[in-house]
């Protein structure tokens, strides 16, 4: 499955609806100088640029206080020309995340990770959604692959990814289970899988012989080793599997693509286009 090509069409569409909106505002918070996050972070100002949307590239130091951060935060918080914001996680260890994340403002959350949005999902009336689950959504949607009646398994419960993806295919009607680093028998939960997400963070922890013959695989790790940039699910399952997304190359673009989309419906929830949150 490719996320490059559908990503750009995602940004295409996202493009048009920024010329038709006006002017578009994305903020996001980088703390320390991790190599890693920082690359994330100038990839989103590269296609935020490329579709028209200003973005605030806000750095801060390591040792920047919880307090400072909070008030970062409340000045964008208040800031009419920022739609949405973004804080790049993880946080250095003397910052609380559970509080940063309250902290944004829910409607300009374009991460999804505010109690109230993540409340949203969990009640089946989703606002602002994670970037990579809706990204993972909209792959499936564009192969057409069968979700309602399917049993889809999930390999990680993560607030960013495991949880919220679990809850989107539950809502299309999918018999969900979530395995995790507990599970007793991974492969006999991942071969009974008719889509299988695999979120877990760890290099090729899904062999080809855990897949079912035809099954729907994403592989959302993006893990750096002496190889190179692998997945959680080895390559060689692609000679098992019906689809697969490869990495990279799959879920990778369609997180910033959803991004971008996320900031686009901020901007219309803030707009009073649509009712926030949605009822």
């Amino acid at each position: 499955m490719d996320g490059k090509a559908l990503s750009q069409r995602i940004r295409a569409e996202v493009k048009e609806e920024i010329a038709q909106l006006g002017s578009l505002g994305l903020a996001t918070i980088l703390v320390g100088d991790d190599p890693a996050n920082d690359i994330y972070i100038r990839r989103k100002h590269e296609a935020a640029k490329e579709v028209g949307i200003t973005s605030t590239d806000i750095r801060l130091p390591e040792e920047t206080s919880e307090e400072e951060l909070l008030d970062r935060i409340a000045v964008l918080n208040a800031d009419d020309a920022i739609d949405g914001i973004l804080v790049q996680l993880p946080l250095p260890q003397h910052v609380s995340e559970v509080r940063v994340i309250r902290a944004v403002e829910p409607v300009k959350d374009v991460d999804g990770f505010h109690p109230l949005n993540a409340g949203q999902l969990y009640l089946g009336r989703p606002s602002l959604v994670p970037a990579t689950p809706i990204g993972i959504m909209a792959l499936l949607a564009e192969y057409d692959i069968p979700i309602e009646g399917a049993r889809a398994v999930v390999v990680g419960r993560s607030d960013i990814v495991g949880k919220p993806v679990a809850h989107l295919l539950l809502q299309k009607h999918a018999t969900v289970t979530i395995c995790h680093s507990r599970t007793r028998d991974l492969p006999r939960e991942t071969r009974d899988a008719d889509v299988l997400v695999v979120a877990a963070g760890r290099p090729w922890l899904v062999t080809a012989d855990m897949v079912k013959h035809g099954a729907t695989v994403v592989d959302v790790g993006m893990n750096r080793t002496d190889a190179g940039l692998v997945g959680d699910v080895v390559p060689a399952a692609m000679e098992v599997a019906g689809h697969m997304t490869p990495v990279p190359g799959g879920v990778g673009p369609m997180t910033i693509a959803s991004l971008l989309r996320n900031t686009v419906l901020a901007a219309k929830y803030r707009a009073n286009v649509l009712a926030f949150p949605p009822s």
